[in-house]
């Protein structure tokens, strides 16, 4: 994999976990909600004016335009199982961001992900 090939998957990961964790924070910023015929519009309009909520639909749409990039130089069956990243970028900045607990079953998870994206890579 090319230096740029490597930039564009890596980019394209981080900017679709960016959009996880700011999807989280907005609703987080809304708190919880049902949905039912009599609120959906006003739950609507305050996810539409949450600012991390549009943040992280905005990093989806930069992590799609992206990632087409990379699929143009990276065979899929390296850069698809890449996306694991995220979600180790996920549990760690949801440790810090959010207070989420990192147990020792989870960082073991994390781990052997680490050794399944580095498997991928080298093959």
């Amino acid at each position: 994999m090319t230096a740029i090939a490597f930039a564009l998957v890596l980019t394209g990961v981080l900017l679709n976990a960016g959009a996880q964790l700011l999807l989280k924070a907005g609703t987080n910023a809304i708190g919880h909600f049902d949905f039912s015929l009599g609120n959906v519009i006003p739950i609507a309009m305050k996810v539409a004016a949450q600012p991390s909520i549009i943040g992280g639909l905005a990093c989806y749409v930069v992590s799609v335009v992206i990632w087409i990039l990379a699929l143009s130089r990276v065979p899929v069956s390296i850069a698809y199982p890449m996306l694991s990243i995220g979600y180790v970028v996920n549990a760690v900045i949801a440790h810090y961001w959010f207070g989420e607990i990192l147990v020792l079953q989870k960082m073991l998870g994390i781990g052997f992900i680490i050794i399944g994206v580095v498997l991928v890579a080298n093959s």
